[in-house]
């Protein structure tokens, strides 16, 4: 895409203050509010992670929802979106390599939760910010292939957090 073009496209739907799409943010501002908060606490309750790791956690289980309601005024705030990404994702990958639990359910459990969230970043880097072009299809935040990519990422995590929480039994 040559300058001009790339100035002039319109702003995705995804950083808009369509009320469509706002309830979609309000409904990841909930979800974030709670599924992070259980992958915090798995983090603190399972492992023998240092305070560093579990404080990033938290933080970013405080600041994901928080923009995102935030941002239903202010759709730029969306880019901010990444500070928490990084504050959950780093801990999550620095777990998999020193602190993953010797026994294999919760460790499949927190590999297929690091999986999700980082397929949730990257989809939200994808769609949200348009750094690498979106095909047609998935295009339209309803569109059926990037509602099963949404399905995957959830799945990852939801599976995960089943498996992680082995560790509490």
């Amino acid at each position: 895409m040559r300058g001009a073009d790339a100035v002039s496209r319109p702003r995705p739907v995804e950083l808009s203050t369509d009320p469509g799409f706002a309830r979609r943010i309000k409904r990841l501002g909930w979800t974030s509010l709670v599924a992070l908060g259980v992958i915090t606490a798995l983090a603190a309750l399972t492992l023998d992670v240092p305070l560093p790791l579990t404080s990033a956690l938290a933080a970013g289980w405080l600041l994901m929802p928080a923009i995102l309601f935030a941002s239903l005024d202010h759709p730029l705030l969306r880019y901010g979106l990444a500070l928490p990404v990084s504050l959950v994702g780093v801990p999550l990958l620095a777990i998999l390599v020193a602190w993953l639990p010797g026994a294999p359910l919760p460790a499949i459990g927190w590999a297929l939760m690091t999986s999700g969230v980082a397929m949730g970043g990257l989809l939200g880097i994808w769609f949200w910010y348009r750094l690498l072009p979106v095909p047609r299809s998935l295009d339209d935040p309803y569109a059926a292939g990037r509602l099963a990519l949404i399905g995957i990422h959830i799945g990852l995590i939801v599976v995960g957090m089943a498996l992680a929480a082995t560790a509490l039994i």
